[in-house]
């Protein structure tokens, strides 16, 4: 949501204020407030989202001598995922997105979490950060939805396995075993295992399975500490499986109410806050496995020769399960073929 505030000594200004209105004013003295909603604590110590958000907050005031200015709405207070992204293709505003809040308008963005489709954090940054597939992902959102993908968010490195069982080694460890999925796509990646899954709000994660709802979950490191999941869960697997990330949404009316100078601040902003995450990010994954080894779960670091086990298991049938979703195969060649030629 856009709103307006105007400084007392300035003169000679035109404001258009009001609720899902379009503020344009160039006028020298006029200060443009931007919201900017997403999940999660306003910790920038165990939420990465949020220092992404607090450092784009900054950099935005920096650049633009005050004339934007974000407010920022953790915590999901301007609603869940999908009200959210309601209200950034209908207002002028910012939200960042999960996967939850992006699939039900572009599906195909799946195909960016196929399992075990990056090496490591190089490999995830070049894909998205020159990739063919990503600019066509970009360019069709904007024509479905109204609005512009800016970013996407490293929000706490790769994904990791967790139980309360036994220890994950190789893909037999996981038969006969409950999982808790973030949506239908990790369902489907627990069923190439011969586990089954279910999708569980993250807020109801931790009672999950601390009463045995579910066995395990999959999650960065740094999530597993957000969520306390060490307090109920005893085994971690690093497997890498997926790249976790969020994308950062602008509203197509917000962009074009901004002026030149104003536009290249804010996207200037956003790339540098992205590198200032992907530094954090990265230079905290061991901090993190530490800190939950210390509180008790055992850690585990497959071979290289059980990770090709998990990748053989879990490629081919996410792919096939990419293709029931009735998702075109163009989608997935682009992202194959991008990987290949990192």
């Amino acid at each position: 949501m856009l709103t307006c505030k105007i400084k007392p000594l300035a003169k000679w200004m035109t404001t258009v204020c009001g609720a899902g209105a379009l503020l344009i004013s160039g006028l020298a003295g006029a200060a443009t407030t931007i919201d900017l909603s997403y999940n999660g604590a306003p910790d920038a110590d165990k939420n990465a989202v949020h220092l992404f958000a607090s450092n784009l907050k900054k950099l935005v005031d920096e650049k633009t001598k005050g004339e934007l200015e974000l407010k920022l709405y953790p915590n999901s207070m301007l609603g869940e995922e999908e009200q959210r992204m309601e209200q950034v293709m209908n207002m002028p505003s910012l939200n960042i997105a999960s996967f939850a809040g992006i699939s039900p308008l572009f599906p195909e963005i799946y195909v960016s979490s196929i399992p075990f489709l990056f090496k490591g954090f190089d490999d995830a940054r070049r894909f998205f950060d020159q990739g063919e597939y990503w600019k066509a992902a970009q360019e069709e959102f904007y024509q479905r939805t109204g609005t512009r993908l800016l970013a996407v968010v490293e929000e706490g490195g790769f994904l990791a396995f967790t139980n309360n069982k036994r220890p994950i080694k190789q893909p037999d460890d996981f038969k006969g075993l409950r999982f808790r999925a973030m949506d239908k796509s990790q369902v489907a990646l627990y069923e190439a295992f011969g586990a089954s899954g279910t999708p569980i709000p993250w807020t109801e994660v931790y009672m999950a399975m601390k009463t045995g709802v579910a066995d395990g979950q999959m999650n960065p490191p740094m999530y597993i500490i957000l969520g306390s999941l060490q307090e109920v869960q005893k085994y971690l697997t690093l497997a890498n499986i997926q790249y976790s990330d969020q994308f950062l949404v602008a509203n197509d009316q917000l962009m074009a109410s901004l002026t030149d100078e104003q536009k290249a601040a804010l996207k200037e902003a956003v790339e540098e806050a992205n590198q200032l995450n992907r530094q954090s990010v990265e230079s905290k994954v061991e901090e993190r496995v530490q800190f939950l080894a210390d509180k008790g779960m055992e850690v585990y670091r497959p071979t290289v020769e059980q990770l090709a086990a998990f990748q053989e298991k879990a490629k081919p049938s996410y792919v096939t399960w990419l293709e029931e979703q009735n998702i075109d195969q163009k989608w997935i060649d682009l992202a194959l073929q991008d990987v290949e030629s990192n």
